[in-house]
């Protein structure tokens, strides 16, 4: 069996489950923050809770672990090459951005949430281009 594949592959599916979670848990924080009845509030608490929990921190583990069975794979001299500097730095702006997600879930938990929605709009795009910067350095590996 290949196993540089088959981490590939799981690398692949955990860091698409992670970015979905980096572009909604946002959007649902948008819609919360902006919430008048306390219904509302509830249910978003949960969903928020659930995502965060239950597909985002699994999705981001997973994309680390298999991150580094595919970096053990190929050898530690890659670390060498441009393309996997810039995509290093990229990766731990995203693990610091899925963190600080995190710290504004336990902040809207307590209904101790200071942010506008528009502040929140504004910091969905930030994984956005963090995707495609990885992308392109992955695809075209700059010298």
């Amino acid at each position: 069996m290949n196993f540089y594949l088959l981490y590939k592959s799981l690398h692949i599916i955990a860091v698409i489950s992670w970015m979905a979670g980096l572009l909604y848990l946002p959007r649902i924080f948008v819609y919360h923050a902006g919430a008048i009845h306390r219904s509302q509030i509830e249910i978003f608490k949960i969903m928020e809770k659930k995502l965060y929990n239950y597909i985002m921190m699994p999705a981001m583990l997973a994309s680390w672990i298999f991150g580094i069975f595919l970096i053990h794979s190929l050898g530690f001299e890659i670390f060498t090459e441009l393309w996997m500097q810039i995509k290093i730095v990229a990766i731990l702006i995203l693990t610091h951005y899925h963190f600080y997600l995190g710290k504004c879930l336990r902040l809207f938990s307590s209904d101790q949430n200071t942010k506008s929605s528009k502040f929140f709009r504004i910091i969905n795009e930030i994984p956005t281009v963090l995707l495609i910067t990885i992308v392109i350095v992955v695809v075209f590996k700059p010298l």
